[in-house]
């Protein structure tokens, strides 16, 4: 984690799903609804915005390491003078259209402008590394995730690189126990928790092949891979369809994707030219003055 995001209350507050109670989920969505409201509040009015007691209050201050209340809020309105991203509340039962379109949208934008403080360029910079080393280039993913590693597919072959996503879990074990040294697997999960998925870069590993995982900080699946691009993506899949996940996900994919097609420059363009041209007779011509790149 970034020093930026060590100092930042609201992305710590967003973060922390697994670690609180529920009546301390209530604490954070009174919080993240309108931070700048919060920094104003006594303590008796944010328990009492929460449906929740005094004390509740003050032990869930102490886990982000505030003694107290008071301390809690300057953290708070320090974060939002230093203009750090956050992440609004979670969708609730009575969220009218509006609403909860606005929550969607608004938490998709600010795990993207997070995400900039994850992604360090010298780990981008391995990864990219390792795709361009490899012999065969797997991307694996199951539910939700599998959606992302065949989006990764159609990214990377178009850069001449061999490369096959799968999302059966069988098919990605029998990769993985007949893997080659030079061999790279690119494992996407967001939870990093899956059996399955930790089972085949163990299986991988254990060939000699590179493991390459794209998953939550400190999981399972980072701790099983050769490399790992760890992100906090503030998301409940417990109790909500992964959307913000999937779009961290996806916009990582892309910096990899843009960091290929640099390192192979124009060597590239005559290949990526012939893929284009070759899509050219299955699309009705645009309007007239119209310009489609689709």
């Amino acid at each position: 984690m970034t020093d930026a995001q060590n100092d930042n209350l609201l992305h710590e507050l967003g973060s922390a799903a697994r670690r609180i109670t529920k009546s301390e989920r209530r604490i954070v969505d009174v919080i993240l609804n309108d931070p700048r409201a919060a920094t104003r509040l006594s303590i008796a009015a944010l328990a009492e915005s929460a449906g929740v007691s005094e004390p509740t209050v003050n032990r869930f201050c102490r886990k982000f390491e505030p003694r107290g209340y008071p301390e809690f809020k300057l953290r708070l309105a320090q974060s939002l003078v230093l203009g750090l991203p956050y992440v609004s509340s979670s969708i609730a039962p009575d969220d009218a259209t509006g609403t909860f379109t606005a929550k969607i949208l608004d938490g998709a934008v600010m795990s993207l402008r997070a995400l900039g403080e994850q992604l360090a360029p010298d780990l981008v910079d391995a990864v990219v590394d390792q795709l361009l080393g490899a012999r065969h280039i797997f991307f694996f993913g199951l539910g939700i995730s599998s959606a992302v590693a065949q989006d990764a597919e159609h990214h990377f072959f178009r850069f001449s690189l061999p490369v096959t996503a799968h999302a059966d879990v069988l098919m990605q074990r029998m990769h993985a126990a007949a893997a080659h040294e030079d061999d790279l697997f690119f494992i996407i999960s967001h939870t990093g928790r899956t059996r399955d998925l930790v089972d085949v870069a163990n299986l991988a590993k254990a060939r000699g092949a590179t493991v390459i995982a794209l998953t939550a900080e400190a999981s399972p699946l980072a701790k099983a891979s050769s490399l790992a691009i760890e992100l906090e993506v503030s998301e409940d899949t417990d109790a909500y369809m992964p959307m913000t996940s999937r779009l961290a996900h996806l916009a990582v994919l892309d910096v990899l994707a843009a960091g290929v097609s640099l390192r192979r420059g124009e060597a590239l363009q005559p290949h990526l030219r012939a893929i284009k041209e070759s899509l050219r007779a299955t699309r009705f011509a645009p309007p007239s003055g119209g310009k489609h790149s689709s």
